[in-house]
C-alpha cells in the first residue's frame, strides 16, 4: 500500500504541486474518489474545487470492463474502447443504452452534488483534473477531453498512482502528468490504498461546500 487513504494521497499530491501556487488555477476533481483528494490540492493551493462528471461505460454483462466512458458537456464527451466492443460483439444499440443510462446518473449526480451551483470558469486557467488514481484510462482520457473543450490555457493530470503505460498513452491528452506510483498493487487501485473504502454523495457535497464558487469580479465604478 502507498497511501493511508485519500486524504493522505491528496496532501502528498499537493506538495508535488507546489509550483502552481502562484498560478491561476482551478481543481476540477472526478468523483466520487477523486474529491478528497481533489480537496487536500485545492485547499493547499488556495484555489477552487469544481467536478468533472465522468461515468465508466460498462459492457453488458461485464460491468467492470469498460467498452468506453462519458464526460458531461455540450455535447457530452464520449472515448470508445473499439477493442472492447469489437471483442464482446456489442452491437451499437446495446452500446447507445448503457451509454444513456450513465447520461442519466451524471444529471443526477450533478443534481445530488451541485444542485445549482455555477460551474467555475476554466477557460484561460491553470485546469488540474485529480482522480484517486487511474486503471484503464479510459474515464481520464474522457474527463481530459471534456476539459480541453473548456479551453484552458494548460492542462495538467494530477493522480497518486497509474500505470506507466497509462501514463504515456494519456500524455496525448494532457499538457503535463504528475504522478506519485507508477505502478498499481495487484492490477487495482484499492489495493494501493490502507483505507479505500466508498465515498458517499454526501461527503461529496461536503468537501465542495468547503469550497464556495468564486464570486465574480467587482464591478469597476465609473468615473464621475
Amino acid at each position: 500500500m502507498f497511501f493511508r487513504d485519500r486524504s493522505d494521497a491528496g496532501r502528498r499530491l499537493a506538495k508535488a504541486l507546489a509550483q502552481f501556487k502562484v498560478e491561476d488555477v482551478v481543481v476540477l476533481a472526478l468523483p466520487r474518489g477523486g474529491v478528497p483528494v481533489g480537496a487536500e490540492v485545492a485547499e493547499a493551493l488556495g484555489a477552487p474545487l469544481d467536478l468533472m462528471l465522468v461515468r465508466k461505460i460498462g459492457a453488458p454483462f461485464h460491468q467492470e470492463l469498460a467498452m468506453g466512458a462519458v464526460a458531461e458537456g455540450d455535447p457530452p464527451v464520449v472515448v470508445r474502447n473499439e477493442d472492447v466492443i469489437a471483442m464482446l460483439g456489442i452491437d451499437e444499440a446495446s452500446f447507445q443504452r448503457v451509454l444513456e443510462t450513465e447520461l442519466a446518473e451524471m444529471a443526477r449526480r450533478r443534481a445530488a452534488y451541485l444542485s445549482g451551483r455555477a460551474s467555475a470558469e476554466v477557460a484561460g486557467r491553470i485546469a488540474i483534473v485529480v482522480d484517486d488514481g487511474v486503471a484503464t484510462g479510459a474515464t481520464t482520457r474522457a474527463a481530459l477531453r471534456a476539459v480541453r473543450a473548456r479551453r484552458p490555457k494548460r492542462l495538467v493530470l494530477a493522480v497518486p498512482v497509474a500505470e506507466a503505460e497509462v501514463q504515456s498513452a494519456l500524455r496525448r491528452e494532457a499538457d503535463e502528468i504528475i504522478c506519485l506510483e507508477d505502478h498499481l498493487v495487484w492490477g487495482g487501485i484499492g489495493p494501493c490504498y490502507d483505507d479505500f473504502r466508498q465515498i458517499s454523495d454526501a461527503e461529496v457535497t461536503e468537501a465542495l461546500a468547503r469550497f464556495p464558487p468564486s464570486a465574480p469580479p467587482a464591478a469597476t465604478p465609473l468615473s464621475r
